[in-house]
């Protein structure tokens, strides 16, 4: 930490940049790491893992059918008004004259949930993190899931970690990081797919499960905020000198985690939050995605957990119980000891509550909309 303070002390007395924008590591792929090309010169390293499996009877494809139908209304007041129609007639309305929406969206379809068990060749899990993290966030993660017989899949994103670092802002806007991890998503994805991200790295698993919903069966959402449009904040910290910024990185990344020593050693060895701060400001700046509004939430039809932890600092728990209330199939649950890296400080919590959810299937007490169990052939 002191070598970098020192650096952005000389930054801003000389005026050069103390950033160097190459990988942070340069080590051949091994331990199930590869390297991607995304598009021509834009690489990103994913660690890649997919257990031996044992042989095994064929897996029962038996699943329940949730229909989902429910309309969403957004007023000219931003008011938004979501309906979960069941098959009951809905009762008349008030008589009253009712008001136009600005915008009005009907859903009605009808989608398979089924146990996801760990060795089903079908399967593959997805760890997406958020600004300036590593895949090596998710390490207790990989190594639980992957002895489990589960395939995981986790990305650096561009900038960080083992990845390249272009040294152009357009390179790390949302639009941007979006496509890469599309292609990472269609390049490893099985018939079934469950996305796990954390703070930023939500935003891109609400974007996968929107486009490709019959692929994405189950979504975990860590920490990531309420369900509204990004936008980057004029009165950010990000927005300070290159120079100062380099000087509070390693602040602001302590600051993610409780005083907690072991899990700081764990940040430091696996090099998360050791990016530039040009990529740090470029990635806050380019946190513009109008599209993903509250209408744009509550059309995913995916069952979804969402884990906060209690002593987040960063997220209130009133963003994440709000998105909670306009996802169709959501479960809250808070993680008390935890704060914005739970997956850090609690791993054994986290992995359990994320392998409960794996495991999990509806029913008709689960208070979801009209379920149907699927017939076998």
């Amino acid at each position: 930490m002191l070598t970098t303070i020192t650096d952005g002390i000389l930054c801003c007395l000389t005026g050069k940049s103390a950033d160097v924008l190459v990988p942070v590591e340069t080590l051949e792929p091994g331990d199930g790491m590869e390297f991607v090309e995304v598009k021509p010169g834009r690489v990103l390293r994913v660690r890649h893992i997919v257990p031996e499996r044992p042989v095994i009877e064929p897996v029962s494809t038996a699943s329940v059918s949730v229909h989902c139908k429910r309309r969403i209304s957004l007023y000219r007041d931003g008011q938004l008004v979501i309906e979960n129609l069941v098959a009951t007639p809905p009762a008349p309305p008030p008589r009253q004259r009712r008001r136009k929406p600005k915008r009005s969206v009907m859903i009605d379809t009808q989608r398979s949930v089924s146990s996801c068990k760990g060795g089903q060749s079908d399967l593959a899990l997805f760890f997406l993190h958020g600004v300036g993290g590593s895949l090596h966030i998710w390490g207790r993660q990989l190594d639980f899931f992957s002895r489990l017989g589960y395939e995981v899949i986790a990305p650096d994103l561009a900038g960080h970690g083992a990845s390249s670092a272009p040294r152009i802002a357009a390179a790390y806007t949302f639009y941007a990081l979006a496509e890469d991890l599309r292609a990472i998503f269609k390049r490893y994805a099985r018939k079934r797919n469950i996305l796990i991200g954390h703070s930023y790295g939500v935003s891109f698993c609400t974007f996968l499960a929107h486009e490709y919903p019959e692929q994405v069966h189950k979504v975990v959402m860590i920490n990531g905020g309420g369900p509204t449009a990004l936008e980057p904040s004029l009165c950010s910290i990000f927005n300070l000198p290159a120079c100062l910024l380099h000087c509070l990185s390693p602040f602001l990344a302590w600051s993610f985690l409780k005083a907690q020593r072991r899990e700081k050693q764990l940040l430091k060895d696996g090099n998360a939050f050791n990016v530039s701060s040009f990529v740090l400001r470029a990635m806050m700046s380019g946190q513009y995605w109008p599209e993903g509004d509250e209408v744009y939430h509550a059309e995913l039809t995916t069952p979804i957990l969402l884990l906060h932890g209690a002593h987040d600092k960063f997220v209130p728990m009133e963003e994440d119980q709000r998105m909670a209330e306009i996802l169709l199939m959501a479960f809250l649950k808070v993680i008390e000891e935890g704060s914005h890296m739970v997956m850090l400080e609690c791993p054994d919590t986290v992995n359990t509550l994320l392998h409960e959810f794996f495991l999990w299937e509806p029913d008709a007490s689960d208070g979801v909309p009209q379920i149907i169990p699927n017939k076998k052939a």
